[in-house]
């Protein structure tokens, strides 16, 4: 009786570590390794004006130019807001159909520092709005042409970002042999020991340190004028204060999250009392969503929390997998695919729903950090790459199955030398397609300064 019972249990996880690796080899037959250097904008069936455009819709419209405003700053710029448009270019390519749990925005300042749950500061990705199932090497193309971008916004030389690539991708493809021959705990709690020796990282760490919840208060909250106590420091539009009908609502929101929690987070949340509420502009990718931030106060004023809560739409690689998007709790999906891919997450993690919206919560600015584009440059790129390749690894080693990418990987150079090749093609496409935007914008905005010069 035991016997079979435990087979039912056990019956789709029969296949042995060295049948996955063998299932992940024949994938090549689908999409030999070479041709993921294959990049030619005539495989497009789409027009990514009118993908951005599409993507602006239920957005709050008056923070939709701000949103374009940041997009035309540089081709980097417009990359991180125009994941709508890779995942459409990478639909139109074949692929290895070997699915894993992806960040989805996969890019070199979507890597950071945060507090663990114990305290001590964490180096991972750190940003999951796009994350969803699909293929594996969707991720590594995206963080590759984010080298190449971030290495030109930096002033590196081609040569020295390809370099870094190519860095990139061995580490990937080293720590993923790694872990296929790790026990599945330790690949679980896998840490990178060597972050304080890379010099982009070690500066992360340090900033990280300095942004404390004290730093976040005097950031930003001001005192009141009349009384004891502090509010947010309006700056409008990236930060509205909110009060009434409308704070009460958000506030009131906070029951269904903490559902979410561990029931020993949920005590810890309930020694705070709010303070404040306002709506926050984010990112790139991110502005026009709603997002709102709360300040708490606990064991006296020097005792501030402040809890995110942003809206969550569902990946932009939707429409491309999984038969489409089907309707869930998109800030659950997003939390469920943060807790899959890193080795510590914010202690705070959960969501809720506003408005029929979904919404994902974590907390603001404990001990965050990013990187600094401008300091990517000569040896730093390279290294910074590397940490790179070594945490998406184990994110995917966690999430999905490792030996299915190492048997399609192999140990030679004919993947890596692959990507590289897209990485730097995909850049290029990135900046005509920056290119086509500016002067797009350009003539609506003369198209409009006409017309308010004809009713005058």
């Amino acid at each position: 009786m035991f016997s079979r019972a435990m087979g039912n249990l056990f019956d789709s996880h029969t296949e042995s570590s060295e049948d996955r690796r063998a299932q992940g080899q024949a994938r090549r037959k689908q999409m030999r390794r070479q041709h993921h250097g294959l990049w030619d904008v005539k495989v497009r069936r789409h027009d990514p004006l009118k993908l951005l455009e599409e993507s602006m819709r239920g957005r709050v419209p008056s923070l939709v130019p701000l949103k374009y405003e940041r997009m035309l700053a540089s081709p980097f710029g417009y990359f991180r807001g125009a994941v709508p448009v890779m995942a459409a270019d990478l639909a139109m390519l074949p692929n290895t159909g070997i699915m894993n749990q992806i960040c989805g925005d996969a890019h070199v300042r979507n890597l950071g520092a945060y507090a663990g749950p114990d305290g001590r500061l964490v180096f991972d990705i750190n940003d999951f709005d796009e994350t969803t199932h699909a293929p594996f090497e969707w991720d590594l193309k995206r963080l590759s042409a984010s080298l190449i971008l971030a290495g030109r916004e930096s002033g590196a030389k081609d040569s020295f970002a390809k370099e870094a690539v190519l860095m990139f991708l061995e580490r990937y493809r080293c720590c993923s042999r790694d872990f296929a021959e790790m026990p599945v705990l330790e690949v679980a709690r896998h840490q990178v020991h060597r972050l304080l020796k890379v010099a982009p990282v070690a500066d992360i760490l340090m900033k990280a340190e300095r942004a404390t919840p004290m730093h976040a208060l005097g950031a930003l909250t001001i005192p009141v004028k009349k009384g004891a106590g502090r509010i947010f420091c309006e700056n409008k539009p990236v930060l509205v204060r909110i009060g009434g009908a409308r704070a009460k609502q958000i506030l009131d929101s906070m029951a269904e999250y903490r559902e979410s929690l561990q029931p020993e987070r949920r005590h810890i949340l309930s020694q705070y009392r709010p303070i404040d509420v306002c709506f926050k502009v984010v990112g790139t990718g991110s502005v026009g969503t709603r997002d709102y931030c709360i300040y708490f106060e606990g064991n006296g004023p020097n005792d501030p929390l402040f809890l995110q809560i942003k809206e969550e739409v569902g990946s932009a690689y939707l429409p491309y997998v999984n038969g489409g998007a089907k309707k869930k709790h998109w800030g659950r999906v997003v939390a469920e695919g943060q807790l899959a891919m890193q080795m510590q997450s914010d202690a705070f993690l959960g969501w809720t729903t506003i408005d029929g919206r979904d919404y994902l919560v974590r907390q603001l600015n404990d001990h965050k950090a990013g990187i600094d584009v401008g300091v990517l440059r000569g040896p730093g790129l390279g290294a910074y790459a590397e940490v790179c390749g070594e945490l998406l690894a184990r994110g995917h080693a966690r999430s999905g199955d490792v030996q299915r990418i190492v048997g399609y990987m192999g140990t030679g150079p004919t993947l890596v030398n692959a990507m590289v090749n897209f990485a730097v093609a995909y850049a290029d496409q990135t900046e005509a397609d920056w290119e086509v935007l500016k002067k797009s914008r350009h003539a609506q905005r003369r198209v409009k300064a006409k017309a308010a010069t004809t009713k005058k």
